[in-house]
């Protein structure tokens, strides 16, 4: 009697335990995913932008295979291919897109009009159609646009203050077939008026394109060089930087990294900055936060960087007015 007494108790015990068992399983918080799309070609499986993101995520407490996980898509350089990779994101259902690059938003706007999309870099987010206005983006697009009115212009008066010689056009070197990069093409063109230069347009799709305009340029030789960053140039940074250095052309870039593979100058916001910013978007979107309501950011600090090392092994000075402006001297 007493054994059959201890049963029925342990049986009505298990019986109120169990909806609680239930329910201290079913509040097991879920892990959000952010799907991750970029046009590039990755290097042992990341990019300095992959990795900028995830730097950016850890600042705000997230750590990968824990509270968040990555799901991971590279274009490798085809941007035919990110429509297809942005769908699969899609039927992931993630909670929140980080597209990389104007191509990369487009093929995710075109993939999903539920789903936050946040860009990091983008180039004309309202020119491009991708959003409403910077204030007010509405949709599901919100993040980070690289454009600055100043920009072209003062990239250009900094040529022109460093090297008071130039009098052929600066060959601007960019691809049109890239999103976003007419805006920035046309910012340079209002900036070389503004400050008495003349540019001249280089258009290179791909890397036989750009061979073949390097070529070029020892018939219609430039003065200097500005170099637009998009996937194309920024992959071929290296190509690109041998060859000024090689026909002794002061070269302009958009970013440092160009400088940090041993180019001579650059001015603008610092990407891996802008980037790192990118996970705030995204941590305030997991949070409950609203595309349309988070507004646009454009950079509101530039930095000078100028490799000496780079000047000197040209045979180029770079006077002293301009180097008591720069933010990092390269030596």
């Amino acid at each position: 009697m007493l054994c059959r007494r201890r049963v029925v108790m342990a049986c009505g015990a298990m019986v109120l335990i169990a909806p609680f068992t239930v329910l201290a399983q079913g509040s097991t918080p879920k892990v959000p995913r952010i799907g991750y799309l970029e046009a590039s070609m990755p290097q042992n499986g990341t990019t300095a932008f992959l990795e900028d993101f995830r730097q950016g995520l850890r600042e705000l407490g997230y750590v990968e295979g824990k509270n968040v996980q990555l799901e991971i898509r590279w274009g490798e350089g085809k941007l035919e291919r990110l429509p297809a990779l942005a769908e699969e994101l899609v039927r992931l259902k993630v909670d929140v897109i980080v597209a990389v690059n104007s191509p990369s938003v487009i093929a995710a706007k075109q993939a999903t009009r539920t789903i936050p999309i946040v860009m990091p870099v983008s180039s004309d987010p309202v020119g491009d159609g991708l959003v409403a206005s910077l204030a007010r983006p509405g949709g599901n697009i919100t993040g980070l646009s690289l454009m600055s009115p100043e920009l072209g212009q003062k990239r250009l008066q900094l040529l022109k203050q460093s090297f008071p010689r130039l009098s052929r056009p600066v060959a601007v070197l960019w691809n049109p077939d890239y999103v976003g990069m007419a805006a920035r093409f046309r910012q340079a063109q209002a900036g070389a008026s503004a400050v008495g230069m003349g540019v001249r347009s280089v258009e290179v799709r791909d890397s036989r394109e750009l061979e073949r305009e390097l070529a070029s340029m020892d018939h219609e030789r430039p003065d200097a060089l500005l170099i637009l960053a998009d996937p194309l140039t920024t992959s071929q940074r290296s190509r690109i930087v041998e060859f000024a250095a090689a026909e002794r052309l002061p070269a302009m870039y958009e970013t440092s990294r160009f400088v940090e593979a041993g180019g001579l100058i650059s001015y603008g916001p610092n990407v891996d900055q802008i980037v790192r910013r990118a996970a705030i978007y995204v941590d305030k979107i997991l949070k409950g936060a609203k595309p349309a309501d988070l507004p646009i950011e454009q950079p509101a600090t530039f930095e000078l960087v100028i490799n000496l090392k780079a000047a000197k092994a040209q045979g180029i000075t770079i006077p002293q007015s301009i180097l008591l402006q720069a933010d990092r001297v390269i030596e």
